[in-house]
């Protein structure tokens, strides 16, 4: 007899008949001698609707931080109903073919979190009455994607309502895994697994048979709808087994490998230890394009040139510039190809203002799960390092690492002081830490991502001097706001400019927060755009081969998609690009990697839309 927790999305749930079905699938699973935990989400697009009807009734002049959090706290409360309404109804259904169940909101199962509304995190959850529901012979449906806020005073519980922000049903359902340690945690969605990309957008994208979790979090966190990073998060820390399946069918799925069992607290699920090592490479040195002009095609014809005489190009960074109509281009190679990188950059007529070359840096990294999805790490190494007044130079980040450009002078002052803030070791030059042992097998993109709910925040004439991305990043992490790609580049001035991308309902409150101390850092314009979608390549196999990031440039290029933002990592590269392009160069880097399947992946018709 198997422990199962089952997670059903709000399209699984959709309608009457999807419920009966999902109730005959569990009621299946019990009569093959498994008890059932149950997660589930509110039913079809009931999410949107209730936050449609906030925004109906809601005041639209510019709000104060007092105002937005109470507004949040109403909006708990209004959107944790959707997922009530559909325990109480499949609870209903199971009751009516003699299946014995209970219903259960996060309250009531005690999925206790941060006091912070709209998004909290789970610390722990109670197992004590789901086991004894279990033990009646019950099946227990829980409502996903909402808690109950924690007393900070008393560290007791309290009746606050709170929920885990969109797609939070994945994580309540593996948070649940883990603390009832149950055997396995299965995703159904409405589609039959984990797929290359979105098959809405390209009909044959191929299904996965396994993917790793490191690239399973490169993926959910760069928009793919199929699980929610905080999810693959926990179970990655705590070694909780998962397979995503279909609600329709009856295929195996795809199961997400771990490279080792976790050792997470069960007292914080989701506020656990994010940095489990840093790194420190010394052997890189830096080219900087200064001033290129920002059309389509200059990064392929860039990254293609170094492609095609084997130069292996590491961080890859380009930034928004104030000036419009150029942008700077800064990369790093291993310091034994500086010279014939050079010698290619040299030779291209792209257009650059100045080349700027540089053997004085290392890149000091930290590694972790979900570093980027949490507000304050980040700004907690950049505030680590200008306290020791290490100036840093470039910024790259991927849902497991934060990377610096610094000066190699500042390596061993740089090391001390993350492994003093952080409490873990710092390792020399160890590029593929964090990746699985296998990754040399994997194939070099494993999959293609879309991200449209992204908005750009660009902070214009920030000083070059220690300690300013912390600051900035501070501001940010005060309001409980998360980042995502975050992009500092070489400059020939005595200013950079730092952009970011933040979700699009952050975009007001990030901009509020940043102007407000504008004066008071001595930075310039704080700039927002919501018309731009980020698209990314993920795959563990990727550091092992030359090239791929030259391939996906040039894939956009050859239908004049320009890319306003690149950040890469060891197993990621994003662009951005803008939004009414975003679909179609989607599938033009999918087409690219060749990762389209024999056969069109069917998506039921209610989805299509």
């Amino acid at each position: 007899m198997a422990l199962i927790v089952q997670k059903y999305g709000g399209s699984s749930v959709a309608d009457a008949d999807r419920i009966k079905a999902v109730r005959d699938r569990i009621k299946r699973t019990v009569d093959a001698g498994n008890q059932v935990v149950v997660v589930v989400s509110a039913m079809g697009k009931t999410t949107d609707g209730l936050v449609a009807l906030a925004e109906s009734v809601s005041t639209t002049h510019a709000q104060t931080f007092d105002e937005i959090a109470a507004k949040e706290r109403e909006i708990d409360l209004l959107l944790a109903t959707g997922e009530q309404v559909t325990i109480a109804l499949l609870s209903m259904a199971l009751q009516a073919v003699g299946q014995p169940a209970i219903a259960m909101n996060g309250t009531q199962v005690r999925v206790v979190t941060e006091p912070i509304h709209t998004r909290a995190r789970i610390l722990y959850v109670e197992p004590v009455q789901i086991k004894a529901a279990l033990a009646l012979g019950k099946v227990v449906v829980i409502a996903g994607f909402q808690g109950v806020a924690i007393d900070e005073k008393t560290g007791l519980p309290t009746n606050e309502v709170t929920t885990l922000g969109r797609g939070g049903s994945d994580t309540s359902a593996v948070a649940i895994a883990a603390a009832i340690e149950a055997d396995i945690c299965e995703i159904y969605t409405d589609v039959p697994g984990i797929l290359t990309t979105d098959p809405r957008i390209v009909p044959k994208a191929q299904m996965l048979a396994e993917i790793t979790c490191d690239e399973m979090l490169e993926l959910a966190s760069l928009g793919a709808k199929v699980l929610h990073p905080r999810s693959v998060e926990i179970a990655r820390n705590f070694g909780v087994q998962m397979c995503v399946r279909s609600s329709w069918l009856d295929d195996a799925g795809t199961v997400i490998t771990s490279p080792r069992i976790g050792t997470g607290s069960l007292e914080t699920l989701e506020v656990n230890r994010f940095v489990e090592a840093g790194s420190i490479d010394y052997d890189q040195a830096k080219i900087a394009l200064l001033q290129v002009p920002d059309r389509p095609g200059i990064a392929s014809q860039l990254f293609k040139s170094l492609a095609e005489k084997g130069i292996n190009v590491d961080l890859i960074i380009q930034a928004v510039q104030e000036t419009e109509g150029v942008n700077d281009i800064a990369f790093t190679v291993p310091k034994d190809q500086l010279h014939l990188a050079e010698v290619v950059t040299r030779s291209l007529e792209i257009g650059a203002s100045s080349i700027a070359v540089d053997t004085n840096v290392a890149k000091i990294s930290i590694i972790g799960v979900g570093m980027i999805g949490r507000p304050g790490v980040a700004a907690q190494m950049f505030s680590a390092l200008a306290a020791s007044n290490i100036n840093i130079q470039m910024i790259s980040t991927s849902e497991i690492k934060i990377s610096c450009v610094i000066n190699a002078s500042d390596g061993e002052t740089a090391i001390a002081a993350i492994q003093k803030t952080f409490e873990v070791p710092v390792q020399l030059h160890q590029r593929n830490i964090g990746l699985t042992e296998n990754s040399e097998k994997s194939p070099s993109v494993r999959g293609v991502a879309l991200d449209r709910n992204r908005a750009r925040i660009a902070v214009q004439k920030v000083p070059d001097r220690p300690g300013m991305a912390a600051k900035i990043f501070e501001q940010l992490s005060e309001q409980n706001i998360s980042l995502d790609m975050i992009v500092q580049s070489q400059s020939d001035r005595d200013v950079n400019e730092i952009a970011f991308t933040v979700a699009i309902a952050d975009m007001t409150k990030a901009e509020t927060a940043l102007n407000q101390v504008a004066t008071t850092l001595g930075y310039g314009e704080v700039s927002c755009d919501s018309g731009i979608s980020k698209v990314s390549i993920v795959g563990s196999g990727m550091i092992h081969q030359s090239g791929i990031a030259a391939r996906m440039f040039s894939a956009l290029a050859d239908t004049g998609i320009n890319i306003e933002m690149i950040a890469t990592s060891e197993i990621k590269v994003s662009c951005v690009v803008r939004d009414h392009q975003a679909e179609e160069a989607l599938k033009l880097i999918h087409q690219e990697f060749n990762l389209s399947g024999d056969s069109i992946i069917e998506v039921p018709s209610a989805l299509k839309k």
